[in-house]
């Protein structure tokens, strides 16, 4: 049995940025620091974050006037940043930058009155950021689809005055059927210039889809709510290749490898390259006798932190 490593695979630069602004937080303010939702979609991260002092909060309400708060890489609603600042809450923003541009996007087509449709999942704390960033006092709202059937249902109030943006961690191929759909029923719809799914997220996917080629069965390492993680899944099982999310090498059961000749290993986006050599070491223990890496595509994309980070002082948004 061999061993084939997706590349790329892992931390993004969003990922990595986010990850980088709670640890230098840490180091930075002796107050306590409070971690709005999950900071990236993994649990062994968070998991060490908190050990080493963060307080992971589900609202603002959990979070003291005058605190410092970091707001997670998914993105927050307008209403929330609001909050923050009628409460002198000081902010530090790890919202992933290609998250933001979306927010900009919505913004933008609120300003033009357009209703704005969002390809998404609802639920996810992207989506809700992304949903909350439309201007109320433009009118109209913002429209979540999650798949082409929701195209066909729409129902708009100018078909005329439309516009559409994504969640930036979908499936390419998924989200290219529905944006296809709305085009053909909505002619004038307007689009973003560059498309919103994020170059991490096409780069692991299409790392994937060259493994479904070469090997009998893939694991892809992340935790369950982990959106880009379970995108991976989702196409290696499309082209009929068995697969299996696993949070860490515990999680592989053994009789998963019998008489497979070669294993496919790839990573969400939040997930630590040490899980990853731990599931080598785990395939190593169960028989593989060769680990090799796919060529792939280079990755230099490089966030900056934010200021206060540089200065040692928080700011309220």
């Amino acid at each position: 049995m061999r061993v084939l490593l997706a590349n790329p695979r892992g931390f993004c630069a969003g990922v990595d940025r986010a990850i980088d602004i709670v640890e230098r937080a840490l180091e930075v303010f002796k107050e306590k620091i409070y971690v709005r939702h999950e900071v990236v979609h993994n649990r062994h991260v968070v998991d060490g974050l908190r050990r080493r002092g963060a307080v992971f909060v589900r609202e603002l309400d959990e979070v003291p006037d005058d605190a410092v708060v970091i707001f997670s890489a998914h993105g927050v609603a307008s209403s929330v940043r609001e909050e923050a600042q009628r409460r002198r809450i000081k902010v530090l923003d790890a919202t992933c930058p290609l998250v933001t541009k979306v927010h900009v996007e919505v913004m933008k087509y609120s300003r033009e009155g357009r209703e704005v449709i969002l390809v998404g999942h609802a639920g996810h704390p992207e989506v809700i950021g992304t949903m909350g960033q439309y201007d109320k006092a433009c009118g109209g709202g913002v429209i979540l689809v999650e798949s082409v059937a929701d195209v066909d249902a729409l129902e708009v109030k100018n078909p005329r005055h439309l516009a559409y943006v994504t969640q930036t961690t979908l499936s390419v191929d998924d989200t290219q059927e529905i944006t296809a759909a709305l085009k053909r029923r909505f002619p004038d719809i307007a689009s973003p210039r560059k498309e919103d799914i994020c170059y991490a997220t096409q780069n692991r996917q299409e790392a994937v889809k060259q493994l479904t080629k070469i090997c009998d069965l893939i694991l892809i390492v992340g935790s369950p709510n982990s959106s880009n993680s379970n995108r991976l899944c989702e196409i290696a099982m499309r082209n009929q290749v068995a697969t299996h999310l696993i949070d860490d090498d515990r999680a592989i059961d053994p009789s998963w490898l019998r008489d497979k000749k070669c294993v496919g290993v790839s990573a969400g986006a939040s997930a630590p390259e040490a899980l990853v050599q731990q599931v080598i070491a785990k395939l190593r223990q169960c028989g593989a006798t060769q680990v090799s890496e796919q060529a792939g595509v280079p990755e230099s994309v490089v966030f900056s932190l934010p200021v206060e980070l540089r200065s040692g002082k928080a700011v309220s948004t």
